[in-house]
Formats: C-alpha cells, sequence, structure tokens
C-alpha cells in the first residue's frame, strides 16, 4: 500500500488514534508521512517499536517493546530519546533491567504482557506468571493482547 492508500484507509474509520505496529514500522515511515497522516486525518499517532532506529518527528505516544540485549543506559542500538511506555513480553526473564533503558523517562510506564502461546494449558501457565510477577512489583501494569483472547487473528 502507498501513502495515499494508506491514508483513504483510515479515513474509513472513526477512530482518532492511528497505530503504527506489525513487524518494525521505523522502516517504513518518515516525517512526511507523519506530517500527511496528521494534515489529512486529524488523528494522533502512535507507533509500537523495538527502538532500534530513529523516529520521525510528530508521533504522539511512543511504546518500546525492546529486545533482549538492551540493558544499559546509553546502548548504542537504542534509537528513542524517551518513550511513554516500555511494553515486554513475559517469558519468565528478569526484568529489573528495564526500568534502566535510556528511553525510560520520569513518566514511562512499565507494561507486561504474557506471552501467547497456541497451548491452552500453557497459555494459562503464562499468564498466571504474569500476573503473579505484576501483582508483585507494582511498577508494572498488565498488558493483554485482547484480540488474542476474543479469537481475532
Amino acid at each position: 500500500m502507498g501513502d495515499d492508500e494508506i491514508i483513504e484507509e483510515i479515513k474509513k474509520y472513526p477512530a482518532r488514534n492511528v497505530v503504527l505496529t506489525g513487524g518494525e514500522p521505523s522502516l517504513f515511515i518518515d516525517d512526511n508521512f507523519i506530517k500527511k497522516i496528521k494534515s489529512e486525518t486529524g488523528n494522533k499517532i502512535s507507533i509500537e517499536t523495538n527502538g532500534t532506529h530513529p523516529l520521525p518527528e510528530g508521533i504522539d505516544w511512543i511504546t518500546v517493546s525492546p529486545k533482549e540485549g538492551m540493558r544499559v543506559k546509553g546502548n548504542p542500538a537504542l534509537h528513542i530519546v524517551t518513550a511513554d511506555e516500555i511494553k515486554v513480553v513475559d517469558v519468565g526473564q528478569p526484568l529489573e533491567h528495564y526500568f534502566k533503558l535510556s528511553c525510560v523517562g520520569p513518566e514511562t510506564q512499565f507494561l507486561l504482557q504474557p506471552c501467547y502461546d497456541p497451548d491452552p494449558f500453557l497459555r494459562k501457565l503464562h499468564i498466571r506468571r504474569t500476573i503473579r510477577r505484576v501483582k508483585a512489583d507494582p511498577r508494572w501494569r498488565l498488558s493483554l493482547q485482547t484480540h488474542r483472547l476474543c479469537g481475532i487473528q
């Protein structure tokens, strides 16, 4: 899809926020694309990114879903100055280092999401583990993939 086709698709829906996600959206967007969405739709723009590429100006909300290995402040692989939120898929890994990422600011929110598994038994175990971890550390909030819970793939 080209930029104009994307804009026309956005206009079909009453939502006032566009979320750029899927794969790594920072590889496919630039300043002109962001300006065009805003000027032609009036929508706010959010992005979910791994943070490894610079972002254009004008994005209203930045979610960083960090990759393993982004453990310390000043990590040269991380190109986001300040994230609005950090969203981590819980696979049982240590979590403390996520609070020390270079993109963490005083207002950054932290979301922990259970790892999806197609096996219902394992999925339930993952959800229980994540809920336990969120309850044990109030810095985290629970994040769920509602499309998966509703059976929308």
